[in-house]
Formats: structure tokens, C-alpha cells, sequence
């Protein structure tokens, strides 16, 4: 089974309500994939290239003048003069399904390539939500009834025995992941540029259809329409280990290729190793708070960064995605495997059952940031450009049946059918402690170096620098690190503190956290990829008594050293940027 992207052919809808959400109160043959040059040609029906007049146009490269411009500075920054939503160029094309090539199984010693593509037949038609007569409830897989442990284990079981060529079969289900984020499919009409759904705007909206059709497959196997995933609800103290029903090894949804130190450990959502679990545990909610509420200055922030047509991979991933996201891959990924299989790697994540319950909760932090946590900090949560809603995804339905659907019909999951079970939500309040002005780093910064001294940066140690205000008194300001450059091929993180004087990278429960960057490995042209990202600082600010300084000292510390990243500048600027 794959996805891919298109164009719909519909104009875009009205951006969604703010209304809060009440979370607060016998199979089809197939053609294998492993005979590519004999496979039966994909029909596509009601599907327009937008901006071209004819296909042969656009398969032999020629593009809109606005693609020229984006191939000159398609890279949104915080330092833009001209905001991503007018910047529209075209959603990102689909592949050629019959041209899929080998996706990248990715190491630190070599790269290996592997088959993730997908069966091919049938015509496309464009899907349609249907009616919602009674809302199937994605649970805690912690909270889970002996009958909804049989139900998801018989469910998976049944997928398993299907043949491997069904795209509903389990292997099938897992190539999503492999074929559309390591390098099997390049936009057409974009020479080698390949198809990447992460680090972008369109991560949460790509994982929330294909955990859709993934939890309507299992349904229908077991003939129950009210199954519903469960979500791994790691931001909370009581799911903040792997849910024991993973652990049984004689059941369905079981993986050996798991981390064995962290089966019953308490998750490090910092990446920080540190082994005390008391101290794991703040940890984990001060990194919820941060990636959710704190340090985001808007939509992008949170959502990750524009990608469009022509746009290189990797514009940008959200807070979200780089954060927690990416913690529980490599908490529960296999160190023991040469690419840290199964969930420690992009190719691999999807033979996991773990990965689709992880993502659920990934899915359910989209709708709690989007319709349940106040708007006074991120007032706009909704992306109303025609490149991000009209971006569209091929999936095969649970009848077998080759479906198109929009970015924009997934935005309620209401009408997608299914809602979430009401949890507690800790990290909601768990702003860091109020610190006083630190008078030592006020006295002492003169002696650390300025930033335009030793930028561009290999990060290889932990490095600490002064960095110039925009001005003095209360600001609303942003921390950017721009030309972010690093080896997709490896596992990375750092994370960045302000003002911080106790040195003590392990504990991230104080004030002066303001972010992390991290990356799962996945493939990018030449090994590499650049981004940029933003830090809000009001908060910071605020809660270090320190809006008056007239400079900050940064502390960057790198979690893997020798990790392969290059940092080329840093700098404050004003929120938003002035033109």
C-alpha cells in the first residue's frame, strides 16, 4: 500500500471553526510490487496538473514562472519579508507510481536499498467522508478492556495473514512509511527532488490519513466499524512507559526488534539519558509545555514549515514533530540493529505496531494544540493557504479500493469519525518556576564570545555564546537558528538554554529551556538537509527577569556528539519580523 500526493480539483474550503473541542469538558489480487517493468498502468480519473496546460508539458519539466521563485528562495524563515501564505506557488505533485525506484535503508555505515513499492490496479476515485453515525473512540492503550486488547490483537493478526501483494496486508501498510520518507518517489517534472512528508506543514495531515485507513482496514477485518486504534498517551506520568499489552510476546502486536533497556522504562521525551525517573518525569512535561504552548510564535511554528512544488525536502519540521515526535522513535528503535530497526529508523518504523499507536497520540497533540488549548499565545491555529489544503494523498481503502483525499477534509476529526478518550493533560500548566535575574551571567557575559565570532558553528561540543536583543525593555522576540545543516543519515538532537547558570544539561524543568532540535534518520539529497528554526522568547523573558538585558547568553548542547550538524547563524529578531 502507498500514498501520494496530488492535486484536488475542488477550491479550497473556509478555514475551520475555532470552536473548542470537547475533549475539555476474501481479499482483492493484486499485482506485486517486486516485477516492475510489467506492472498494469494506473488510470487517474478527475485529476488536473494545476497551472499546466498539457502533461507533456510538465513531464518534461517545464514550470510555473512562481516555482522559478521558489527555486531561488522556496526556504521560509522567520526572517522572511514575505509570509509563506503568499508565497503560493503548487501543492506538491504526485509520483509516477509505475517510475517508484529503491527507497534508502539508511545507517551510519552504508546505504542500503530497499523495495517499499507499492501494488498497483484500479482507477482512482476521489473519497468521500462518509456519514457518521456513531463516533468510533480512540482510547489509552494504557485504559484498554480485555476485549479491546482481543479486538486490535485478532484485528493486526488478520492483517498479518494477508497476502503480502493485498495493500491492506501488514508489510504493505508499513511501506507507506518506507516509500514516502526514504526516497522511492521524486516529483515529477523535479529532476531528482524527492517526495519527503516530514518536516513540513504537511507531517500531521499525511499521518492522520494514513492512520485512518490503517484503523478502517482493521475494522473491517474484524467486521466491528466502531474499532478504533489506541493512542500511547506518553505526555502523561500514568502512559509514560510502553503499554504492557506490546510487551506480550505470543501476541500479534508484539515487535522484538525494541530497545530491551526501555521496555519498562519511563520515556525521555529530552533525550536527555538521564536514569533517574522522578526527574524523567518533569522532564517529559516541561518538554510537552515548551513544544505545545511556549515556544511557538505561530501556526508554522507548530505545524512545520511550507513545502510546496519544487520546494527542496525538509523546509522546516514543527515543534511537535522535532520534539516528542522524535523522542519515542528512538526511545523504543533497537540500538542492537544496524539501523536502529524497527521504530528507530524512517524505512523501518512502520513494522511496528507500537509506531501506529505512537502516532495516534502524535495525531491527538494536532487536535488538543489546534481546538483545546487557548488561543492567547497562538491566536491563528489554522493554515488557509491552497498549497497546504489542496495538497492531497492516495491511499487504498479498507475495501482494497484506490482513493484520493484532500488535506483539508481531515482538519475535524469529528467528521473523520472518531474522537478521543478524555485524559488528564499535566503538562498544560507546568510552566517552569519563575528565576530570578541570574546576576552571575549578567556579570559574566562579556566573557563569553559573541555569536558573529563563531558562526558558521560545527557542533560538536557545548558551546555558549552572547547574542544581541532587538531592544531593550518587555519584547515578543524570537531566537533563530538558521542554515541548520545535518547528516539525515544519523540520528541527532541538541537542545538550546538561555541564561542558564547551573550547567546542568540533564534537567530541562527550568526556565532557561527554550527548545530542541532532533531528527529520526531519513534519506535527503547528498546526505544532507538544511533548515532553519524559531524559539519564542516572550515567556522566557518573563520568567527569567530578564527583559531588560540588553544581550542573552545562549548555551547550544548537543546530545550525540559528533552527530554531523553545522549551525550557520543565530540571531534574535522581533516577533513578528519587521519589514
Amino acid at each position: 500500500m502507498a500514498s501520494i500526493f496530488l492535486h484536488c480539483t475542488t477550491t479550497a474550503s473556509s478555514p475551520p471553526s475555532t470552536k473548542l473541542h470537547p475533549l475539555l469538558s476474501k481479499p482483492t489480487p493484486f499485482i506485486s510490487h517486486a516485477s516492475r517493468s510489467h506492472r498494469q498502468p494506473l488510470h487517474i480519473s478527475s485529476c488536473v496538473i494545476p497551472n499546466q496546460k498539457n502533461s507533456s508539458d510538465y513531464t518534461q519539466g517545464k514550470l510555473d514562472r512562481r516555482n522559478i521563485l521558489l527555486g531561488l528562495g522556496g526556504l521560509y524563515s522567520a526572517a522572511n519579508l514575505i509570509s509563506p501564505e503568499s508565497a503560493s506557488a503548487n501543492p506538491v505533485q504526485a509520483p509516477e507510481l509505475d517510475k517508484c525506484g529503491a527507497a534508502t535503508n539508511l545507517n551510519n555505515q552504508k546505504v542500503l536499498d530497499i523495495n517499499c513499492c507499492p501494488p498497483i490496479q484500479g482507477d482512482i476515485i476521489d473519497y468521500k467522508l462518509p456519514p457518521v453515525h456513531k463516533l468510533r473512540t480512540r482510547k489509552s492503550a494504557h485504559r484498554l478492556s480485555p476485549i479491546d486488547v482481543f479486538k486490535y490483537n485478532l484485528a493486526i493478526q488478520r492483517m498479518k495473514e494477508l497476502p503480502e501483494d493485498d495493500p491492506r496486508s501488514f508489510m504493505q501498510q508499513a511501506y507507506i512509511h518506507c516509500a514516502y520518507c526514504n526516497g522511492a518517489y521524486n516529483q515529477p517534472g523535479q529532476g531528482d527532488l524527492d517526495i519527503q512528508v516530514h518536516n513540513s506543514w504537511l507531517f500531521f495531515p499525511f499521518h492522520r490519513w494514513y492512520l485512518y485507513f490503517y484503523e478502517k482496514i482493521l475494522g473491517k477485518l474484524i467486521d466491528d466499524p466502531t474499532f478504533a486504534l489506541p493512542f500511547w498517551n506518553w505526555d502523561n506520568p500514568k502512559g509514560m512507559t510502553i503499554p504492557p499489552i506490546f510487551l506480550d510476546s505470543k501476541s500479534s502486536i508484539y515487535d522484538s526488534k525494541r530497545n530491551p533497556d526501555n521496555l519498562k522504562a519511563v520515556v525521555d521525551l529530552g533525550m536527555t539519558k538521564i536514569k533517574d525517573p522522578m526527574q524523567l518525569v518533569t522532564n517529559n512535561l516541561t518538554v510537552m509545555y515548551t513544544e505545545m504552548i511556549r515556544g511557538n510564535a505561530d501556526v508554522y511554528d507548530f505545524m512545520g514549515q511550507p513545502y510546496r512544488e519544487g520546494t527542496p525536502v525538509s523546509p522546516g519540521p514543527g515543534s511537535s514533530e522535532r520534539g516528542s515526535h522524535t523522542a519515542l522513535h528512538v526511545f523504543v528503535g533497537d540500538p542492537r540493529e544496524p539501523s536502529g530497526e524497527d521504530m528507530g529508523n524512517f524505512y523501518s518504523a512502520g513494522r511496528d505496531p507500537l509506531f501506529y499507536c505512537h502516532h495516534a497520540n502524535v495525531d491527538r497533540m494536532w487536535t488538543l494544540w489546534k481546538d483545546v488549548l487557548p488561543s492567547d499565545k497562538v491566536p491563528d491555529k489554522n493554515i488557509t493557504d491552497p498549497d497546504y489544503l489542496d495538497a492531497s494523498f492516495l491511499f487504498y481503502d479498507e475495501n482494497a479500493q484506490l482513493v484520493r483525499v484532500c488535506v483539508k477534509d481531515c482538519l475535524d476529526t469529528r467528521k473523520m469519525g472518531y474522537d478521543l478518550q478524555r485524559i488528564d493533560l499535566p503538562w498544560l500548566d507546568y510552566r517552569p518556576p519563575i528565576q530570578t535575574a541570574l546576576a552571575r551571567i549578567k556579570r559574566t557575559s562579556s566573557f563569553f564570545p559573541k555569536a558573529s565570532t563563531l558562526f558558521p558553528l560545527k557542533l560538536n561540543k557545548i558551546v555558549r555564546f552572547e547574542v544581541q536583543k532587538t531592544k531593550k525593555g518587555k519584547a515578543d522576540e524570537l531566537l533563530v537558528l538558521e542554515d541548520i545543516t545535518v547528516d539525515t543519515t544519523k540520528f541527532l538532537k541538541f537542545d538550546v538554554f538561555v541564561n542558564d547558570e547551573d550547567d546542568n544539561a540533564l534537567e530541562l524543568d527550568k526556565a532557561a529551556y527554550a527548545g530542541t532540535y532532533a531528527q529520526v534518520p531519513h534519506k535527503a539529497p547528498k546526505k544532507t538537509s538544511t533548515t532553519s528554526i524559531r524559539l519564542k522568547l516572550t515567556d522566557l523573558y518573563e520568567d527569567m527577569d530578564i527583559a531588560d538585558d540588553d544581550s542573552i547568553v545562549v548555551t547550544i548542547v548537543p546530545r550525540h556528539i559528533g552527530s554531523g550538524v553545522t549551525i550557520g547563524g543565530i540571531k534574535i529578531i522581533a516577533n513578528p519580523p519587521k519589514a
